[in-house]
């Protein structure tokens, strides 16, 4: 976190609270029969441990996406993926944060050992696409990475039919 003497469009200067983060990556693992893997966990800033999410996290220094990627998912549900399809890249905050978030739907999944961040408390769980679908729209699933994925892939899977 850092403060910035920020010159606004005006000429005036004000200080602005910058949050920095080294980049975030978020992968909808895609099962067989057009079902999905999610997770839910505890969630301190919300204080929620109830909704469901894609498996996120943060890259670590020298770290490639698709390295982050992979250990996400190892680290959440166990799996790696053959196939990954990038999705989208975008801000996760445009005002107060200094980070950008990229999506991938991971497909081929296959069993890998399964290796736990020691604060994350995990549950996962399989859904058919139709009802993760749902529940974005009725905003069972909040969180802005989860949504944009989901998203991705329902018009992905509307191409298709």
């Amino acid at each position: 976190m850092r403060e910035d003497q920020a010159e606004l469009p005006t000429g005036r200067t004000t200080i602005y609270g910058v949050v920095e983060r080294p980049g975030a990556v978020g992968v909808l693992p895609v099962a067989a029969l057009d079902r999905v893997i999610l997770v839910r966990q505890y969630r301190y800033v919300f204080g929620e441990d109830h909704r469901w999410e894609i498996p996120t996290g943060g890259v670590q220094q020298g770290e490639s996406l698709v390295e982050a990627v992979q250990r996400e998912l190892r680290e959440e549900i166990g799996y790696d993926a053959r196939d990954l399809q990038q999705v989208s890249t975008f801000y996760s905050s445009k005002s107060v944060m200094h980070e950008v978030a990229h999506l991938f739907i991971g497909r081929d999944l296959i069993r890998a050992e399964a290796v736990p961040d020691e604060t994350e408390f995990l549950e996962g769980a399989v859904f058919p696409f139709d009802q993760v679908s749902q529940m974005v729209v009725d905003s069972e699933i909040r969180d802005g990475m989860s949504v944009i994925a989901i998203l991705h892939a329902a018009r992905l899977r509307a191409r298709q039919v």
